[in-house]
């Protein structure tokens, strides 16, 4: 029997270590991009790519109350 794991590691350390590119929020953080902001992508379509991938996982995250599992990650790399 083959184990599922539904929460990819790596994804999670790429999503508190990766900065938004552009726009409005240029420079900050994935896993600190206000909800309204990841809201509005979903609404008007996520960005192909790597880029897309991660916003859509950070708006399923927040959605779901579920970024408790971003902090341990994210004081990790504080600790650095």
């Amino acid at each position: 029997m083959q184990d599922i794991n539904p929460v990819n590691p790596q994804l999670l350390l790429e999503l508190v270590n990766t900065k938004m590119p552009y726009g409005k929020y240029a420079g900050r953080l994935l896993c600190n991009l206000p909800e309204p902001y990841l809201v509005w992508f979903k609404q008007k379509g996520f960005p192909e790519g790597k880029l897309g991938m991660q916003l859509q996982t950070m708006y399923e995250i927040k959605l779901n109350g579920l970024e408790y599992l971003l902090k341990p990650l994210i004081q990790q790399g504080r600790n650095r």
